[in-house]
């Protein structure tokens, strides 16, 4: 299917490594302009390797002014701005009854701020191009997960309503918005990966247990979602999170 993506630009925040570099390297298999951003340049250096022609923008989307800078160096060597792809985010934290003011303040800049200050930042270009954002969440945010910090399915959820609620004051300047909340991710340096070398046997069952296809998913399955809802095949969808997790939440 061609998804009409090719010649559009998209800047993809935390997208060094994992979901974030497959989802920059799915644009440009669509032919999109990518713009890589993460916080440090030595990472998106080797990132760029993987992602021909791309622009590295090194920033930390937690901080407003430096969220300010990326989108205005992205919209100097660009011109335009098509498609934003907020993917700065993490997962780990303390263990449930273990939160600090400190710890909230942390986790929710990681997973909230980092989104919300993208958006605020690159608003009026995405207005001028009549763009589309699609936000990286989690299913941490829809359904309580076994063993998940409490912090990070709070601020998961958060997301979750932040783009339910921003998406018709941005749907009357023209700009579509969504969120993909994957499940369980495998890739180099995931908890997974960490969790299938500690105890192969113990995932193997979870997944029997806890999840309909039995298997985890894989950073090109989210990259192949958060495209097409990027693109103008997908041009009557905003507001809406899409689960992405083999058939394991039910909520």
């Amino acid at each position: 299917m061609d998804l009409q993506l090719n010649g559009k630009t998209a800047l993809i925040t935390g997208s060094s490594r994992g979901i974030g570099l497959a989802i920059a390297q799915a644009f440009h298999a669509e032919g999109c302009r990518v713009v890589l951003n993460a916080r440090s340049p030595k990472d998106l250096t080797l990132a760029a390797e993987t992602v021909p022609g791309a622009i590295t923008i090194a920033g930390d989307m937690t901080n407003p002014e430096d969220s300010q800078r990326v989108l205005s160096e992205t919209i100097a060597q660009t011109v335009r701005l098509d498609i934003l792809v907020c993917n700065v985010g993490g997962g780990q934290s303390v263990l449930p009854g273990q939160e600090t003011a400190k710890e909230w303040q942390r986790v929710f800049a990681l997973n909230l701020w980092s989104t919300t200050n993208a958006v605020e930042a690159a608003r009026a270009a995405l207005t001028s191009s009549q763009g589309v954002i699609v936000c990286v969440s989690s299913v941490c945010g829809i359904e309580f997960v076994a063993g998940a910090p409490i912090t990070y399915s709070a601020a998961k959820a958060a997301l979750h309503a932040y783009v339910r609620g921003i998406a018709r004051p941005l749907g009357q300047q023209g700009v579509r918005i969504n969120a993909v909340a994957p499940g369980n991710i495998l890739f180099d340096g995931s908890v997974w990966s960490r969790k299938l070398a500690e105890d192969a046997a113990s995932v193997t069952s979870m997944l029997r247990s806890n999840v309909a296809l039995s298997k985890l998913g894989t950073p090109e399955d989210v990259a192949s979602l958060v495209t097409f809802l990027a693109s103008p095949i997908s041009g009557f969808t905003s507001g809406a999170i899409w689960t992405l997790d083999g058939g394991q939440v039910h909520s």
